[in-house]
């Protein structure tokens, strides 16, 4: 439940009351975060919606993304790759990548880093991606 919920008094129990008396006495909203298991699906969801503008096919069906590492208090840490390394989006894929990765509710800070080693190779990719380039 979101700080404003709490204080309108929706879904309210003595939990949250005690939630609302420790943020007032801190002066710091407490923050809700999510199990880093409960994390990885929506942030899959999320990365499933960044294409590599040469490709038709999400880079997380591409088999563009390497690691996905989530930290307790919700921190992610993402290894990519691209197709190429003279790839023309080399220096804004990892910005969208984790623009995507922030909108997932209860991240805490996003670091994308580009790597290449293993390459990356069409065995990488989905047999979705494979079907949708028709590759199958």
């Amino acid at each position: 439940m979101n700080r404003l919920a709490r204080f309108a008094g929706f879904g309210r129990d003595e939990d949250d009351d005690d939630v609302v008396l420790q943020e007032m006495e801190s002066g710091e909203p407490a923050v809700e975060r999510m199990d880093a298991e409960e994390l990885h699906e929506p942030i899959i969801e999320q990365l499933r919606k960044v294409f590599d503008p040469e490709i038709p096919v999400n880079i997380y069906d591409l088999g563009l993304i390497y690691r996905i590492g989530i930290a307790p208090n919700g921190d992610v840490d993402i290894d990519m790759t691209l197709t190429a390394p003279a790839c023309p989006v080399a220096g804004m894929m990892p910005v969208m990548v984790e623009d995507a990765v922030r909108k997932v509710e209860g991240v805490g800070r996003v670091k994308v880093e580009l790597v290449w080693d293993p390459p990356w190779t069409q065995e990488k990719m989905s047999d979705e991606a494979r079907l949708e380039l028709g590759m199958m």
